[in-house]
């Protein structure tokens, strides 16, 4: 290369970086880098750390962009029961990195048939709308817990997507939005998402208040409804309501002690098995049989019923209405007209007062009776309904608390909506919920199955976790039932 070609190639580098290095400098001032580091170095000298690098990373981090979802993606999977299920996986970009994932498995909350063709149709619906509109529009949002986000999916997906189920004119069931539990999945995901990047607890991330108390383990004993042994329907659930003030672990062991004197007595059966709830389904011809079962049990173990356990029935009596003769069917081949049905929980309530609680013990639209029973049974009982969705119409005569299902649609904030409307006595399905809303009952199911355990463990780390940070509130005061307003969170 002549002398004058490598001047000229000198010039040349000196001109490309001179430009290079004014870029610099205009971009490091638009970002204002030199005034950020000034301040970094400020503060690292005042503060004279041992790990300086750490201090540094730490100042940085928190000056870094929030975290923005880069993706949502959800597939079909099967759950601890062989449920057909939708998992929804949420995708976070953080400090330039795309590494943040978390997995939530969501069960249909519809009332389907386990291997059906429909329910196949929700999970395949639900799945191509997290993989696509969904996917769009959470992309750069922030993991934050989503509000309205039903809705925004119920016009992406447009009114054509709504399902009219086929029902009996005498209870029209709700429409359905085919694919609709890709809502609640990612709603939960994404609020599970934000409390990770915050580094804690999603009950934490819900609503962080001051204090906390561990809501009170209501616990399945038994199942006498349409899927158990024998001729009795109308007993979907027998729930042990514990007294208020115990440890998950002492309501645990005491559970698991009645359940097992409840086996002793029950030896010589071989037709009872552990239902989907975890609770032990047993064949029973008569409401009286399962109550009486309880009632020995607990007194062989000295723990006589209304004292330290009380009992809640869920009646589930929407599921038994043969709508072709306006009754429920009780038991197989006994009906029963509503103000008939008015009579025997009179009864069963008048011989049992350990039974406090009736969980939809008619449908929503039987209005009269649920005042009848109501001003009958007067402050010994307190009626329960489903308040899965948002009711239309006034509130049922006589209720005096609500079931709070997680349905497919709900979200994370229509949970913290509809909890915040109710006051008195709170109870929850869903675990980490139950104790971010300060409610005041859990319902998990019964004392079997891996699947359920792990939430009943989980309940006793939080409770340990609390109590070791100081923020736990022990021996909270609930009203008394008469002034019951319970809230349920159900997820199936």
């Amino acid at each position: 290369m002549s002398h004058r070609a490598f001047s000229k190639r000198v010039c040349e580098d000196k001109r490309d970086f001179d430009e290079m290095k004014n870029a610099a400098v205009e971009f490091y001032r638009v970002s204002r880098v030199p005034q950020d580091m000034e301040r970094a170095l400020h503060q690292l000298f005042l503060h004279r750390p041992a790990d300086l690098h750490g201090y540094l990373a730490d100042y940085f981090a928190n000056l870094a962009a929030p975290p923005r979802i880069s993706r949502v993606t959800g597939r079909q999977v099967y759950d601890a029961r062989g449920r057909l299920s939708v998992e929804a996986e949420v995708y976070c970009v953080v400090h330039n990195k795309d590494k943040v994932k978390v997995i939530f498995l969501h069960v249909c909350g519809v009332h389907l048939v386990p291997e059906s063709q429909e329910r196949t149709e929700h999970v395949m619906a639900a799945v191509l709308w997290i993989n696509e509109p969904l996917n769009s529009f959470f992309l750069c949002y922030k993991p934050e817990i989503c509000s309205k986000l039903f809705w925004d999916f119920y016009y992406i997906t447009g009114k054509k997507s709504i399902v009219e189920k086929p029902f009996p004119a005498v209870e029209p069931q709700k429409p359905v939005l085919q694919g609709s539990l890709a809502v609640g999945s990612v709603s939960l995901a994404v609020a599970k998402t934000g409390a990770q990047i915050q580094g804690i607890h999603l009950y934490e991330h819900i609503a962080p208040p001051a204090q906390f108390h561990i809501p009170v383990s209501l616990v399945t004993l038994l199942s006498c409804g349409k899927t158990s042994p024998g001729k009795l329907n109308l007993l979907e659930e027998v729930i042990l309501i514990p007294k208020v003030g115990q440890q998950v672990k002492q309501i645990i062991t005491m559970a698991l002690e009645v359940q097992k004197e409840m086996m002793r007595i029950m030896k010589t059966l071989t037709n009872a098995f552990v239902c989907d709830s975890g609770a032990l389904a047993v064949s029973h011809e008569r409401a009286e049989q399962p109550l009486d079962l309880i009632a020995e049990a607990c007194t062989n173990l000295g723990v006589p019923l209304g004292t330290q356990i009380h009992l809640a029935l869920n009646c589930a009596a929407h599921e038994l209405l043969d709508p072709s003769k306006g009754k429920y069917e009780v038991a197989t081949g006994v009906l029963k007209s509503p103000d008939e049905l008015v009579d025997l929980y009179q009864t069963l309530i008048s011989k049992y007062p350990a039974v406090v609680a009736l969980i939809d013990p008619f449908r929503q639209e039987d209005g009269d009776q649920w005042e009848k029973l109501s001003s009958m049974i007067g402050n010994s009982c307190s009626l329960l309904s489903d308040v899965s969705y948002k009711s239309q119409g006034p509130p049922l005569p006589g209720v005096r608390g609500h079931i709070l299902k997680h349905i497919n649609e709900t979200t994370v904030s229509d949970l913290i909506h509809m909890t915040s409307e109710q006051q008195g006595n709170n109870c929850a399905f869903l675990l980490v919920q139950a104790v971010g809303l300060g409610l005041h009952y859990v319902k998990l199911g019964g004392l079997s199955g891996a699947e359920r355990m792990t939430k009943y463990n989980r309940l006793i780390s939080i409770e340990e976790e609390l109590a070791q940070q100081g923020i736990l509130v022990k021996g909270l005061t609930f009203p008394s039932r008469s002034s019951t307003n319970a809230i349920s969170i159900q997820l199936s």
